[in-house]
Order: structure tokens, then sequence, then C-alpha cells
């Protein structure tokens, strides 16, 4: 009797456990048909603002995104053909509802993201094929690696110029006029110097013997006809003044 009782408070224990380990059903903010209903609402009523350019009577900033998420996507995707179908991953209060649409050129994608009861983000994403994505990426590569390589050509052209810059720069600058060193003139031996005349009036015995001299060259028999007043050395002879 005691090993029945005892089995049978095992198995409630177990029972108890289970039971606390079992998580709350969390109730969706709307049912799949609720959601597919206001995806279609939503996609329809971006078209028709779209279409009747009604875009200055829209005043939620919501809704303005979403028309400028639409007209960017509508230059890949074309122009709206269809709804293909709709699918929703929803919480308690959050949730994602996306809307893939049919366009004359390509499908996409109207995402609407649902945060504590309220829209808070519409938009629209293309949908491309391998294909295009591929070439998008090759295309994205190639233009940054061209954008590389032409910088660093840049750089080498510049740095490859600089040593042609101190040239044209000393052929455009004019050098300053280095003054002119004149030499200073020499004076010239004055030719015509002046002779130092030596007054001899006091040396009589001198005046007497030049007197008698001068008399005896001109004839005269005596030095009275004349009167010597001064005498001045010309050369290696005596002049009479």
């Amino acid at each position: 009797m005691k090993k029945w009782l005892l089995v049978l408070g095992m198995i409630t224990c177990m029972l108890g456990l289970t039971a606390c380990g079992q998580e709350e059903e969390v109730k969706p903010l709307m049912t799949q048909e609720e959601a597919d209903t206001l995806g279609r609402q939503v996609v329809e009523t971006i078209n028709q603002y779209v279409i009747l350019q009604a875009r200055d009577q829209v005043t939620d900033q919501v809704t303005l995104n979403a028309l400028d998420s639409w007209e960017a996507a509508a230059e890949d995707m074309g122009d709206y053909v269809e709804i293909i179908g709709v699918e929703s991953e929803l919480g308690e209060k959050d949730g994602v509802i996306d809307i893939r649409v049919k366009g004359s050129v390509r499908e996409a994608i109207v995402e609407i993201v649902i945060e504590r009861n309220a829209i808070t983000t519409i938009s629209t994403n293309v949908e491309y094929t391998f294909g295009e994505k591929m070439e998008k990426a090759a295309l994205n590569t190639l233009l940054g690696m061209g954008t590389v390589f032409c910088v660093l050509i840049l750089i080498s052209l510049i740095i490859g110029c600089f040593g042609f810059i101190p040239k044209i720069q000393a052929k455009f600058t004019k050098a300053p006029a280095k003054p002119e060193v004149k030499a200073a003139p020499v004076a010239a031996p004055a030719v015509n110097a002046a002779v130092q005349e030596e007054d001899l009036t006091d040396d009589l015995e001198l005046v007497a013997v030049i007197a008698a001299a001068i008399a005896a060259s001109e004839g005269a028999s005596s030095t009275d006809g004349f009167v010597v007043r001064s005498i001045r050395r010309a050369g290696n002879k005596w002049q009479r003044a």
C-alpha cells in the first residue's frame, strides 16, 4: 500500500511540473484574414494616391514616406498590376505584413511594420533576379575600384609635378636686381698741376745770379732794364715770369 502511495505521489508531482512548464498562448494583434485585408487596403490606397497625384492631401508622415518609397520603386518595378499574395508574422503588439505586388517589369514587396498596435513604417522593395543582383554587384565593384585607381593616378601625377614646380616658379618669379658695384673713380694725376711758386725775393744772392744770367742771355750790359719779381721751375730749366 505504501508503494502505491509513493508511485501516486511521484505521478502527481510530474503532472504538476508539466503543467508549470507550459507557456501561455500569445494572442496575435489580428488574425491572418485581417492582416490580409489590411495589407491589400494599404497597397490600393498608396496606388490611388499616386495615380490621382493627391500627395498634397496627405498629412501623415508614415503615409508620405510610403508614397516616396513607392515612387522610387516604381522606376524599376514598372506600373502596378495586382497583388500576388500576403504573408504576415504577428505578435501580441508587434508584427510585420509583407504584400507581394506584381509590376509591369518586376515584382516588389510592400512591407508594413507594426509596433505597439500602430503602423510605423511602410516601404516598397523591388525584387531583383539573381543575374540582376550579380550585375549590380559587379558594376558597384567596378565603379569602386575605378574610383580608387583614378585617385591613385591623380596622386601620382601630382607627386610627379613636384619636380617641375620650382622651375615654373623660378620662371615666373623675377629675381631682385643686384645693385651694380661701380668702381670708385681713380683720381687722375693732375696734368696741369699748379706749379708751386717760390718766393725768392728774400734770397738776394740767388736773385742777383739769375738776373745776371738773364741779362747775359738777352745781351744787356746791366740788369737795370728789368726786374725779377718771381721765379718758378719749369722742368729742368728756369723761366722768367
